[in-house]
């Protein structure tokens, strides 16, 4: 009860601050290097390096349309408590993290475009 009462708080912080629309912004060309490579290699050793799923879930585009936005914004922040997701709020904001939630809902940037092979 205790966790879903925290998810409830971080969403609706997400939602007052306005990172839960579409379109997120655009970072920088450097920084956008620098989460296309995070997400590729950090999230890739357990979501797969092309994103297509291992120790945790598919991040393609077909699997997170139904999901919304705010929540999956919620997760790459906060992580999910009981499983090896973790949050990654030290490492990004929160309009980092909507950009991220909204490049791999369109098909994420492939890793010639900041991501190490």
């Amino acid at each position: 009860m205790r966790l879903a009462i925290v998810h409830v708080v971080v969403l609706l912080v997400l939602i007052l601050i306005g990172v839960g629309g579409a379109g997120a912004a655009e970072p920088d060309p450097a920084r956008r290097a620098e989460l296309v490579t995070m997400v590729r290699q950090d999230c890739g050793s357990c979501h797969g390096l092309t994103l297509r799923g291992g120790l945790g879930p598919a991040l393609l585009p077909e699997a997170l349309a139904a999901k919304p936005m705010d929540s999956l914004i919620a997760v790459v922040l906060s992580g999910r408590p009981g499983t090896a997701m973790p949050g990654w709020s030290r490492f990004v904001s929160e309009a980092e993290a909507a950009w991220i939630v909204d490049a791999l809902r369109r098909g994420f940037p492939p890793l010639s475009e900041g991501g190490r092979p």
